[in-house]
């Protein structure tokens, strides 16, 4: 026996964050619409069905007229029959159509109420209507008014397929008590094409105003979803090139810890210089993850400033007091500046400037000359005697993660989320020493 191959159907992928949200945006865009549209068509219903009771109230109330002024032109000879000379020489029976039926003398309207058919007697009828409809369609009508008590109203066709409106009113005998059965009834005709054209026109009017609306509040939830789930975009694009570039930047020191450690236990160094070499690294990778921390709050908003009044002069010669300078020699020059700053998030931001000036600002080999300058306006000044700036990455400097010479380019850019976050500046340019200048402006005090 042959065994059925069996085909095997690959599993589905799980969602990213940020694929799942545009999901979710989308299913705000169409639940938004839903709800729109369910409201609209409701809305639209009812107003499409109001039209048309209206205007079959309003021809019901005009055929009324006819039919009352009818009525009272009816008259009774003394053997109790109708007459309707007076009604015929009085007013046009033809347009709109006017039909007089009676119940026949034998006929019991009470026993009869069950019956199918009445079988009313016309006692008048014009000869040539300007609306020709059945006589089944009359004395249906009729027999419906007759047998109810009153007015009667159905839409039905005329020979020619034209729509129309028959209206039926019972009248009673001169002599009848309450109670009395009607006498017969009054059948006239009303065309409603044009009724039925300007109700057919309104509800196409609704109906493409209901699917302009519904497009419309598609459009707007689309555009209210995607301002509300913008952050959470762009919270979760920051995460993943956050740790896409966390995880890049700490291969290497992990790598090159990994190698010493291999060498260490071959035994081809010296421990001493092994262990001088790993407290380096670890050293660095300490800033490093120091550095992604502070950056990691600054772009989430978690890191709340402590606005203060703060020295800024003598926060910068702190800074240059406690830098390693390992052989490069700082110079500052400082005015008294008060400003109204973030102590830590400030001393941060001068010592990734002056680390990255003591780093990059000299010749390969040669001692770093760097002059520091603080003026009463706020600014903080750092030049440098280096090769100046790559043109390559000057016009992205700032941006996370950015290094002409190999490093992370953190420092930078936190110092750069620092004044901004101060509301003043960070701006680089060429130095008149040579090298590069970084300029640090925050709001002085008053």
């Amino acid at each position: 026996m042959r065994g059925v191959p069996f085909r095997h159907r690959p599993r589905r992928l799980p969602l990213t964050p940020t694929a799942r949200v545009r999901r979710l945006r989308r299913r705000i865009t169409a639940l938004f619409a839903l709800t729109s549209a369910v409201g609209l068509v409701a809305m639209a219903v009812l107003a499409v069905r109001s039209d048309g009771v209206r205007w079959r109230q309003q021809l019901d109330q005009s055929m009324d007229a006819d039919t009352s002024w009818a009525l009272g032109l009816l008259e009774t000879d003394d053997s109790g029959r109708l007459d309707t000379t007076v009604l015929v020489d009085t007013m046009g029976t033809a347009c709109p159509p006017l039909t007089v039926l009676s119940v026949p003398p034998t006929a019991d309207t009470a026993t009869d109420a069950g019956a199918a058919d009445m079988d009313l007697v016309v006692e008048y009828a014009p000869r040539r209507p300007c609306l020709t409809v059945s006589p089944a369609a009359v004395r249906d009508a009729a027999d419906a008014a007759v047998r109810a008590g009153e007015v009667r109203a159905v839409d039905r066709h005329t020979r020619d397929g034209e729509p129309v409106r028959v209206f039926a009113q019972p009248f009673y005998p001169p002599d009848a008590d309450d109670g009395d059965a009607p006498q017969g009834a009054v059948v006239t005709v009303s065309e409603t094409a044009a009724q039925r054209a300007d109700h057919r026109r309104l509800t196409w009017v609704v109906t493409g105003g209901c699917a302009v609306l519904v497009l419309l509040s598609a459009a707007v939830g689309h555009l209210l979803s995607g301002r509300a789930v913008r952050p959470a975009l762009a919270a979760l694009d920051r995460q993943e090139a956050f740790l896409a570039d966390a995880a890049h930047d700490l291969r290497t020191p992990a790598a090159s810890l990994r190698t010493l450690a291999e060498t260490a236990l071959r035994g081809e160094t010296d421990s001493t210089d092994v262990h001088r070499r790993t407290l380096r690294l670890a050293e660095g990778m300490g800033r490093l993850v120091d550095g992604l921390l502070t950056r990691a709050r600054l772009m989430s908003g978690t890191a709340a400033l402590a606005r203060q009044p703060l020295r800024l002069d003598q926060l910068v010669e702190g800074v240059v007091e406690d830098a390693p300078t390992r052989g490069h020699r700082v110079t500052v020059d400082t005015e008294e500046t008060v400003v109204v700053a973030d102590p830590d998030l400030v001393r941060r931001a001068v010592s990734n400037l002056l680390g990255n000036a003591l780093a990059h600002g000299h010749a390969p080999g040669a001692a770093a000359d760097v002059h520091v300058t603080v003026t009463r306006d706020g600014t903080v000044t750092v030049d440098d005697e280096g090769p100046g700036l790559p043109p390559e990455v000057a016009g992205a400097l700032f941006e996370r993660f950015r290094s002409g010479s190999g490093s992370t380019g953190l420092g930078l850019s936190i110092a750069s989320w620092v004044a901004h976050a101060h509301g003043g500046t960070l701006t680089a340019g060429r130095s008149d020493r040579g090298g590069a200048r970084f300029v640090m402006r925050l709001p002085v005090r008053g």
